[in-house]
């Protein structure tokens, strides 16, 4: 069976169709949100990399999230005790699970099973609604005494060094207070 080489006058006017070329889209520049999204995206491996490596800050090395960065959690519904032991003071315990709001990087932060010893200083403001129901917000800073890493029985430092360590974080507290009162 030969095949012809000439096509019927309707599939020679279809071929010969040019396709108009669509123009470049123009795209509004990236959000620094957006650029720092595709450049984790585009870095893969390297952010567990980064997250892991060395870093320096006046002078302390340290790995993890880079200063100035941030997360956001969400707690689950948590268990909060308080018993009062003076006019002015409570003793309060918190128990709840917390969890990312987003996802954390591949292959980055330490391993499951690393503990941390965190002291919190936090104002709490309190405004009752009703009878049994109050809003409350607390904003503070914590401070890591020590961590105990996954496959350690040991912590980083010992009881007396991480008293030691909070000692000075009160004196730099009670510093930044009086400062404040002499201006």
């Amino acid at each position: 069976m030969a095949i012809s080489k000439t096509k019927p006058a309707a599939k020679r006017k279809a071929a010969k169709k040019v396709v108009a070329k669509k123009a470049p889209v123009k795209r509004a520049p990236l959000t620094k949100k957006a650029a720092v999204k595709k450049t984790t995206v585009e870095a893969g491996k390297n952010i567990a990399a980064s997250y892991n490596s060395f870093k320096e800050y006046q002078g302390q090395q340290y790995t993890g999230m880079k200063i100035g960065r941030s997360h956001k959690w969400y707690y689950d519904k948590g268990e909060w005790k308080e018993k009062k032991v003076t006019p002015d003071q409570w003793q309060i315990h918190y128990a709840v699970t917390k969890r990312r709001a987003g996802r954390a990087p591949e292959g980055s932060g330490v391993p499951v099973g690393t503990e941390y010893n965190w002291y919190i200083l936090a104002h709490q403001n309190v405004r009752k609604l009703n009878a049994n129901d109050y809003t409350t917000e607390l904003t503070g800073m914590k401070f890591k005494l020590a961590h105990k890493r996954a496959d350690k029985a040991t912590w980083s430092a010992s009881e007396k060094a991480q008293r030691k360590r909070l000692i000075k974080i009160f004196q730099r507290m009670n510093d930044q207070l009086e400062e404040g009162l002499e201006e």
